[in-house]
């Protein structure tokens, strides 16, 4: 899109690619034309919009709920494994997942704004979510149908123009302007085999049991999971609001549950309202919260042999395929923590608790950059292969390798590596097995 000024059809080699609609690709397409370069132009405007998203969480929280809940629970979304891994990467789960909790987010507030501000509100709902719907189609609009039972006593407010306008006008242009050019095969690759197939059948290679996205949420959560325990509370859900946080978080997990075809990154956009009802439920719980926070203080002890595992994780297929590493006893520093933590609970000193819980975590994030990245960037990313052939490109060929690494290599190559069994050349790109892929003369 950058480089040839079409703005309105996504394209992969050349070829038209409906996998996806286009928001991630203008995002990353201004990437470029802002001359951010082939490492910045894809990942920081979904870095950049992470924390866009972040301090509209914590508005609307402080809001509803008061400063102390929207602190706790944008400290947890921040600091959590999942918001922190894909904000650093070019996927759309980010950008949907930013937009269709903004619109929840808008619709929860509206509910209860007073009148002048009200309608302000829910059309701000309304552009978040068609800004989800240009991020990953229509599942946005399954994700909304609890905000629907929400504003049931007010739904004649969600057919006034001004929303329902508004919605259109963002979602609707690129979709009729991409079917004006491409015609059916627009509607048949985006709609039927990319939402519904991708729910229904195994064709497109993700399926996994319907447990999958509990052990997913879990991690996703890290190391704020123990904070779970505190969601069963009854108290918890003394209004309406809690109870549609409760709801969309629920209602996504069974949804994603029945879908046959399931990728870790479909958790993201339940991660806004378990954040939310954990940062209310830590404001307001007088017994357990030292177990919670020191067990969040603990579970940092998996970061160091994690950052052993994750280059042999990549290389086998996964972390159960993975050799545990001798122990060390480094490893237990956070039980150091964890202690001081209990401290400063029984204390009643529980915002630095979780403040230095969110320090150690950062900590560990450089830690797991500083350790496992170089190992993984060298053996296991197609960018430190494309730096040693780049100024020879043109004697270059691929012959049979993963379809991540041909991507990556076509990513930074731009104009696809021909294949070698079509155009042999005297080097030969190969993988035998596994990663990483390797070059040879021939």
């Amino acid at each position: 899109m950058a480089r040839s000024g079409d703005w309105v059809t996504p394209r992969l080699w050349g070829e038209a690619w409906f996998e996806k609609p286009a928001l991630l690709y203008w995002m990353t397409g201004a990437g470029f034309r802002l001359g951010l370069g082939d490492e910045l132009a894809p990942r920081l405007p979904v870095a950049l919009l992470s924390l866009l998203i972040l301090a509209f969480f914590h508005l609307c929280l402080r809001r509803e709920f008061g400063a102390r809940p929207a602190s706790y629970a944008t400290a947890i979304l921040g600091t959590s494994a999942g918001w922190i891994a894909f904000g650093y990467v070019a996927t759309p789960d980010l950008p949907m997942s930013a937009f269709i909790s903004a619109a929840m987010l808008s619709g929860m507030v509206w509910r209860g704004a007073d009148p002048g501000s009200r309608d302000r509100w829910l059309v701000a709902a309304a552009v978040s979510l068609a800004l989800a719907v240009l991020a990953k189609g229509l599942v946005p609009l399954i994700l909304a149908l609890p905000f629907a039972w929400y504003a049931r006593t007010r739904w004649r407010d969600l057919l006034r123009w001004q929303p329902v306008v508004a919605f259109f006008a963002v979602a609707a242009l690129w979709h009729v302007l991409c079917y004006l050019k491409n015609g059916a095969p627009f509607v048949r690759t985006l709609f039927w085999e990319h939402q519904f197939r991708r729910f229904t059948s195994p064709a497109l290679q993700h399926p996994q049991p319907f447990w999958f996205y509990v052990p997913v949420m879990a991690a996703a959560l890290f190391p704020w999971t123990p904070a779970i325990a505190l969601l069963f509370r009854r108290p918890l859900y003394a209004d309406t609001r809690r109870v549609f946080l409760l709801l969309w978080l629920a209602f996504g997990l069974i949804f994603f549950s029945l879908s046959v075809n399931k990728l870790p990154g479909y958790m993201l956009p339940l991660l806004p309202p378990a954040a939310a009802l954990a940062g209310i439920a830590l404001e307001e719980a007088r017994r357990g919260v030292r177990w919670v926070l020191a067990g969040a203080a603990c579970l940092l002890c998996l970061v160091f042999p994690l950052a052993l595992i994750l280059p042999q994780a990549l290389a086998s297929g996964g972390l159960s395929r993975s050799q545990l590493p001798s122990w060390h006893f480094a490893w237990a520093i956070p039980i150091a923590l964890a202690a001081a933590i209990w401290l400063l609970e029984s204390r009643r000193q529980r915002p630095a608790a979780v403040w230095l819980i969110c320090g150690a975590l950062t900590a560990s994030v450089i830690y797991l950059k500083l350790v496992a990245f170089p190992e993984i960037d060298s053996g296991y990313s197609a960018r430190s292969l494309w730096s040693q052939i780049s100024d020879v490109r043109s004697t270059v060929c691929i012959e049979e390798v993963q379809r991540s690494w041909r991507y990556g290599l076509n990513y930074y190559s731009v104009e696809p590596l021909p294949d070698c069994e079509q155009s042999p050349r005297r080097l030969h790109i190969a993988q035998a097995g596994g990663p990483p892929a390797v070059v040879s003369a021939r």
